[in-house]
């Protein structure tokens, strides 16, 4: 087989013999020696055509078994394999009809083999056809051509998309073997489940008689199982409307938390603009009782006054006797008012619930400084402590004040606020500061105060013993403690004076880490001891000393409390250890609220009048706005 390629690039196939053979233009077939004078014998009839003839005539007959033979391939399967894509070449009808014989004449009638010229002619003549046939094929051609250009960009396309379902083949494999090791564990599960069915199936058969109840009971349980099932998926519509509502919940909640916040912050704010209100320095009075031994030496309380309409009034009468002899001139009052003055009959619970605000307020992040002043055996010791023998209703002011601010800071925990609490007691004796919560032979050197830091005002005393506390118990059994080591002493006025100053301190530090606060204050309660005259105590040797040191302390603390009011730019805080330890509780930073106790006997009026003078004093000071501690 011979192949030559056209001008256009397209193989026409040609075949290598043709049907008949012509003779060559200007040549003359050679004849016998015997033929020289005869006419031209016919030729054979298959002879051989010109060599572009035969090659038409080839391209002809290949083209005509092609198409006669051609098929449509099949398009590209959307299978596992790759099928090859190729154009589909359709070859027209005429050129297969157009294909006549070579020997044939125009008038379908066989020339004369001698007829070179008629032949000659006819041949031009088809071929004239032959080549608008190959000109219309060459057509044909270009066409094909150009469908087979769209048949390659097709297929670019079909193997892209041939390369991304390989992907997700690839990835649906990948999902099977996922989907066959699950299989592979559910084969084993229904093997097991199998084996249990294999010995259930013995039980069963050794069980015959029960077959049915327990069949029924199968029943049974399938429906209840497929009631559970219908229960469970409205279970999990409840659910899914639950934490919607959850999430409301929790949303109305931050607004709630949020809004709480600002309203603990503004009782805070009101709750301070009230203890303002009322003074930063409030002095109460309070009378005791008579004790019973009391009661036989004088009859009444004659000479103390407490008018019904006022509560903040006390007056004291003094009869005045004439020069010349004992009689009765006349009744001297001496009025005095206070923030509030309680009676005899008046119980702790009652003073408690009037600096129960007070309290609140070192809470809040303020200084609050509590003491009681008074003459000795006037009832402060009993204020502040209680008795020995204490009872709910007979607990004084520290144990009061302690047990509200845990409660206090029970309830802030749901706010975000946690605290945490330490406490210290000591007491200040003959100018000297000594550790209640250390017994007499455990204790060391003198102990001193000192600053924190140099950038910081706040005062403690090093080596003395501060005790985390978290509780009321815990504090009540330091009381205990300090009690048992307090100085006291018999004196000519009492018979257990205390001869020192007591300082009970808790420190409350509070955070609130979720609103970035922190807060640090002190509370500090104060028995004083008590002050005497020196013409009445008849103190002589050591008691004398203690009496003079107690005086001093006392006169040292009304002039801080003068000079706050005024103003004055010196304050004698070091000219005693109480006022030096007590500093940051006696300024404008702090609330102050000062108990004068008095006696109620009638021998004891001078004194009382000394203490009540003295308080008013200190009522008529004002030291200006507390600040919280707060940052």
């Amino acid at each position: 087989m011979e192949q030559k390629g056209n001008a256009d690039g397209w193989q026409v196939p040609l075949v290598g013999k043709a049907l008949s053979q012509l003779p060559v233009p200007g040549l003359r077939a050679k004849r016998g020696p015997s033929d020289e004078n005869q006419p031209p014998a016919e030729q054979k009839r298959a002879r051989r055509l010109p060599v572009p003839t035969r090659r038409v005539a080839a391209s002809i007959a290949t083209s005509c078994s092609k198409a006669s033979a051609a098929a449509v391939v099949p398009r590209t399967q959307r299978a596992g394999r790759r099928t090859s894509l190729r154009p589909e070449l359709t070859i027209p009808a005429a050129s297969v009809a157009a294909a006549p014989a070579l020997a044939v004449g125009n008038d379908g009638k066989k020339r004369a083999a001698w007829d070179l010229k008629g032949q000659l002619s006819d041949m031009r003549t088809k071929v004239s056809s032959y080549k608008d046939k190959v000109q219309r094929l060459d057509g044909e051609n270009q066409q094909l051509k150009r469908q087979l250009q769209e048949q390659v960009v097709q297929n670019r396309e079909l193997s892209s998309q041939v390369s991304i379902l390989s992907s997700a083949l690839h990835t649906c494999q990948e999902q099977a073997q996922q989907r066959l090791h699950e299989v592979m564990e559910l084969s084993d599960l229904k093997q097991q489940l199998e084996e249990q069915v294999t010995s259930y199936s013995k039980t069963i058969g050794q069980l015959e008689g029960t077959k049915r109840d327990l069949s029924s009971l199968l029943e049974t349980r399938e429906v209840k199982l497929k009631l559970a099932e219908e229960g469970l998926a409205q279970r999990e519509c409840e659910n899914k409307e639950l934490r919607g509502q959850v999430a409301a919940q929790l949303q109305v909640m931050t607004q709630q938390e949020e809004r709480l916040h600002h309203l603990e912050m503004e009782r805070r704010r009101l709750h301070n603009l009230v203890q303002e209100l009322k003074g930063n320095i409030r002095v109460f009075c309070r009378v005791r009782p008579l004790l019973a031994w009391e009661k036989e030496r004088q009859k009444g309380l004659e000479h103390l006054h407490f008018p019904l309409q006022d509560n903040k009034a006390l007056v004291l009468s003094k009869v005045e006797e004439s020069h010349v002899g004992r009689d009765r001139k006349g009744d001297v009052k001496y009025d005095f008012s206070f923030d509030r003055v309680f009676s005899p009959a008046c119980s702790q619970e009652e003073v408690f619930e009037e600096i129960a605000l007070l309290v609140q307020s070192a809470l809040d992040g303020y200084h609050v400084c509590i003491f009681a002043y008074g003459q000795t055996g006037s009832g402060k010791t009993y204020t502040m402590e209680g008795p020995d023998d204490m009872s709910p209703e007979t607990m004084g002011m520290i144990p009061r004040a302690v047990r509200q601010v845990f409660q206090g800071a029970r309830e802030l925990e749901p706010k975000g606020w946690q605290y945490h609490f330490t406490a210290n007691f000591l007491e200040i004796y003959n100018e000297s500061l000594r550790d209640l919560l250390v017994g007499r032979p455990e204790r060391g050197a003198e102990l001193e105060i000192k600053r924190v830091s140099q950038s910081s005002e706040e005062l403690h005393v090093p080596n003395l013993r501060y005790v985390p506390v978290d509780s009321e118990d815990e504090v009540l059994k330091l009381l205990q403690t300090a009690k048992a080591n307090r100085s006291v002493a018999k004196t000519a006025l009492n018979d257990r004076s205390s001869r020192s100053h007591s300082l009970f301190q808790l420190r409350i530090e509070g955070w609130n880490r979720s609103r970035d606060l922190h807060s640090v204050s002190v509370l500090s309660l104060v028995d004083l001891a008590g002050s005497e005259r020196l013409d009445k105590s008849f103190s002589k040797g050591e008691r004398l000393r203690e009496t003079q040191a107690i005086n001093t302390s006392l006169s040292t603390l009304g002039l801080v409390i003068m000079a706050l009011s005024n103003k004055e730019p010196h304050i004698p805080y070091r000219n005693s250890k109480l006022t030096y330890l007590l500093q940051n509780s006696l300024g404008g930073n702090s609330k102050m609220l000062m108990f004068v106790n008095i006696s109620p006997l009638e021998d004891n009026l001078s004194e009382s009048l000394n203490s009540l003078r003295f308080a008013s004093k200190v009522n008529e000071c004002v030291i200006g706005t507390a600040q919280a501690n707060r940052k």
